[in-house]
């Protein structure tokens, strides 16, 4: 039996992939700093018992054919407030795993990153070929975030010999989003189920959603795959545009939006006008995507409004 671990498993995307684990891997162990209040979610989800629950004292002490670390701000808002700190934080969890895997070097790692590795820039989408680029004269509290994800895939690529796989994730949506957050998706989600109308400036701007059951394929891909050192980057059948997400948004669950002049918004990471990747490094593992950003949207919203008993659209 495969027995894997996970970091950061508070973390919304990491619930979402330990739901969809646990029935092909049902011998996890969950790391987090609040077991207890893990382990209760864990009996809300109707987990096997051979789920795990525990604190990264007990880490080191484990056997696991891969460690999956999900360390890491996914709320702007937050990444903003906490500044430099996310440059220790990343490193520090990041180090547990890689001291673990210098004394278990048959294990697998699995990092994940952000597309902010690549840095500020998002003029247009991510190629093979395209370079990082950092203000090095000029670093602020927006840069942090990219800098502690590349610095940890820089020091992932000299452990050649290691089987890790740095997995930048762009924009990830679910039924379990916390709405309260500050995304362009979930200012959408909250403006339907208030009944509010949603400002938005006309610039464009296009993004591609993974939906959950991509991601978890993405995962077992990289699990069943031969082991290999390199970083890949996550991305759906095909990406949207702007006004063809408020359009949808619109047809399918009554948006109203207004186009304004270009509001104040919290950009953890910069402005990114294409932030997306059109690396398809990850068919190399044998990942295709089975939806669309669109249709992995609507049907993640749909589910969620239903999880919330409200019927929209």
């Amino acid at each position: 039996m495969v027995q894997l671990a996970i970091l950061g498993s508070t973390s919304r995307i990491a619930k979402d992939l330990i739901c969809s684990l646990a029935q092909k891997h049902p011998s996890l162990a969950l790391f987090s700093r609040r077991p207890d209040e893990l382990a209760a979610w864990g009996r809300e989800q109707h987990l096997p018992g051979t789920v795990q629950s525990l604190g990264y004292e007990r880490f080191q002490d484990g056997a696991f054919d891969a460690v999956l670390n999900f360390v890491g701000s996914g709320d702007p808002a937050r990444t903003a407030a906490i500044g430099s700190s996310i440059l220790d934080i990343t490193h520090e969890y990041d180090d547990l795993a890689l001291t673990y895997l210098r004394r278990h070097p048959q294990t697998r790692y699995l990092f994940m990153s952000s597309g902010a590795a690549y840095g500020r820039t998002f003029l247009r989408p991510a190629q093979a070929y395209t370079q990082a680029e950092f203000p090095i004269n000029g670093l602020s509290a927006t840069d942090f975030y990219s800098v502690a994800k590349m610095y940890a895939e820089c020091r992932h690529r000299a452990l050649a010999d290691a089987a890790i796989v740095d997995i930048r994730i762009f924009n990830y949506f679910s039924r379990t989003s916390d709405i309260a957050a500050r995304f362009f998706m979930t200012d959408i989600v909250r403006a339907i189920a208030n009944g509010e109308v949603l400002k938005v400036s006309e610039a464009p701007m296009r993004r591609d959603f993974l939906a959950p059951v991509d991601f978890a394929h993405l995962i077992d891909c990289v699990l069943r795959a031969d082991p290999v050192n390199m970083a890949i980057d996550a991305y759906s059948k095909a990406p949207l545009e702007k006004f063809e997400l408020l359009a949808r948004m619109r047809e399918e669950f009554s948006l109203r939006f207004e186009v304004v002049p270009a509001p104040p918004v919290v950009i953890s990471t910069g402005a990114k006008p294409e932030y997306f990747s059109e690396n398809r490094r990850a068919e190399m593992l044998g990942y295709h995507p089975t939806f669309s950003s669109i249709e992995g949207v609507v049907m993640e919203v749909r589910a969620l409004f239903k999880q919330l008993g409200t019927v929209r659209g």
